[in-house]
């Protein structure tokens, strides 16, 4: 019997013409991907080299060459903009607020993953909920809070603030990397007689180390680039971190001339210690990152 041809089934794509299709998606994928690096790291040379060259050099030729290494326009945003105390600032900030959220995370994110009941799934669910609540959202509150207890224009509240707003993501990262870890040695040390604290301290921790550094580190990088809250919580200049310190220079360079060589040197200032940091654990951080998320 034959069927007619309007009365049969279409042919199922092989599964050769699939893989085919993804190949090509993936191929197009990896060249945007890379493209995408390449115009970045093609912005980061660029703006080194501006940062060694004047502001009539760089308005006659964009794309020119520096004619020496003199880092005079280095000093000139260390010394006008003041980069020298936002500096300090933001180093001490930055480490204090990244240390306190990873040490209040880890045992946070430990219960939560060795236990499963109603009260620590409801937490977690918290805690997920927070991964969603934009940080413009919540500046006018924490600021009315902040100030009620003479906090504002502090880094002590700012320490507080960066803590609280972390808390979300690093519970979230590090529940997810405890439960990835296996638990033979932490019931061979319940069985020895070890506390749930001893366990946490003696064995989970060192096997967790990984995860740890790479939630250290990511809170360092957010940290040291945050600006929206420092803007809106520190007003005197003596307080301000480094990304605000870079818009009151470049305010300042408003009204006395902007001098270009001086503000690529200050995004310089900025952006290079945290390239280094990830240049020098990328590597580890990428991998913690995923096993992490991968649970």
């Amino acid at each position: 019997m034959v069927v007619p041809p309007e009365h049969r089934r279409p042919r199922r794509r092989s599964g050769a013409a699939i893989g085919n299709d993804r190949s090509v998606i993936r191929a197009i994928g990896i060249v945007l991907l890379w493209a995408f690096v390449v115009l970045n790291v093609a912005w980061m040379v660029w703006m080194v080299i501006q940062a060694f060259r004047d502001t009539r050099s760089i308005l006659a030729d964009p794309w020119g060459l520096p004619t020496s290494l003199d880092p005079v326009n280095f000093v000139t945003a260390w010394t006008v903009g003041d980069f020298a105390t936002a500096t300090m600032n933001s180093v001490v900030t930055t480490l204090v607020s990244s240390f306190l959220t990873v040490a209040l995370a880890a045992p946070a994110a430990y219960y939560l993953s060795r236990v499963e009941n109603r009260l620590t799934n409801s937490l977690t669910m918290y805690f997920v909920l927070g991964l969603g609540i934009p940080a413009q959202v919540i500046v006018i509150p924490l600021f009315v809070m902040l100030n009620e207890v003479y906090l504002t224009d502090s880094l002590i509240g700012l320490n507080l603030v960066y803590i609280g707003v972390s808390m979300p993501f690093t519970v979230f990262l590090l529940t997810a990397f405890f439960r990835s870890l296996p638990l033979e040695m932490e019931e061979a040390a319940a069985l020895d007689g070890t506390t749930a604290f001893g366990t946490f301290w003696r064995i989970t921790l060192p096997l967790a180390k990984g995860g740890i550094l790479t939630a250290f580190v990511l809170q360092v990088i957010s940290h040291w680039n945050e600006t929206l809250l420092a803007l809106t919580l520190l007003q005197s200049t003596e307080k301000y971190t480094l990304p605000v310190a870079l818009i009151s220079f470049i305010q300042q360079q408003t009204y006395s001339g902007a001098d270009w060589g001086g503000l690529f040197a200050g995004l310089c200032i900025v952006v290079l210690p945290m390239l280094a940091i990830y240049l020098w654990l990328g590597r580890r951080l990428t991998e913690g990152l995923t096993l992490g998320m991968g649970k």
